[in-house]
């Protein structure tokens, strides 16, 4: 890959192009249930990840300055997403629904959470190198997730929206899996890095949603033949970088949850949010 030009990628940062979306076209085309629920997942990941940047700002993340001019235009492209997704849902003519659990209540986890990401950033230098590259997989599990949704959502003015949020989507890893790429290379920053993606990784929104619902759209996306090829891919990407030859990541989260159904959006009508 070649270099990631942070100064272009700052001057091109805006918000989500929607010109020419045809808004109106939205229900006249057949959306299935089960693509209905996972849009609502990925609506609410989008739309708060300014509460996950909270916690990035108590770490040693934010001193870098490339990190941090990326991240000041990261949340605001994120931010649009979210507000993207959430026009085409009221479109459609899905009501928003009540998220399980409001985010303005944070559990002793969450605290425990970031106590724990705030030790770790003071005491080990190189955190932010587990950062870059946990971001790598994350921004590149979101974009195949879209480019999922599109394939069996069949829906022809999400497949337009998703597109143009794709193309974001892939910015954001590139820069994260450059940076990661360049500080793997010190073979001191390695060994925790991998423990932690091995240990602790689970796909986005896996600690803000009921488990339900991060299973639910796993077997929409991730199950059969080509959702396990997407979820392979993820690994064998990641595999690239310096001191993750041999890791699995999304394929082995699927595997250990049984996501193997041919596809949830053939078997189940929308439903609100899991609260169990």
């Amino acid at each position: 890959m070649e270099p990631f030009d942070l100064d272009s990628y700052v001057a091109r940062s805006r918000a989500l192009d929607l010109s020419g979306i045809d808004w109106d076209d939205v229900p006249r085309h057949p959306l299935p249930g089960a693509a209905v629920r996972v849009l609502r997942y990925m609506q609410d990941i989008e739309s708060h990840t300014i509460v996950y940047l909270r916690q990035l700002l108590a770490t040693r993340a934010i001193d870098d300055p490339e990190v941090a001019t990326f991240l000041a235009c990261w949340i605001y492209e994120e931010t649009f997403h979210g507000r993207a997704l959430d026009r085409f849902l009221e479109a459609a003519g899905e009501p928003r629904l009540p998220r399980p659990v409001p985010r303005s209540h944070r559990t002793i986890a969450d605290h425990l959470e970031a106590l724990a990401s705030g030790i770790l950033s003071r005491t080990w230098p190189d955190f932010v190198t587990l950062h870059m590259t946990w971001g790598a997989v994350n921004e590149l599990t979101t974009l195949t997730g879209y480019r999922r949704l599109s394939k069996v959502a069949a829906h022809p003015v999400l497949t337009e929206l998703l597109a143009r949020i794709v193309r974001d989507e892939s910015r954001h890893f590139f820069f994260y899996y450059k940076q990661a790429e360049r500080r793997l290379a010190r073979p001191a920053a390695r060994s925790i890095t991998r423990f932690a993606l091995e240990h602790v990784w689970a796909p986005v929104g896996s600690g803000a949603q009921p488990h339900a619902e991060t299973r639910f759209l796993a077997e929409t996306l991730l199950s059969g033949a080509d959702g396990r090829a997407a979820a392979r891919h993820v690994d064998e990407t990641i595999r690239r970088l310096p001191g993750l030859e041999d890791v699995r990541l999304l394929e082995a989260w699927v595997e250990r949850h049984g996501v193997d159904r041919a596809s949830a959006c053939d078997e189940v009508d929308s439903a609100p949010w899991q609260t169990a």
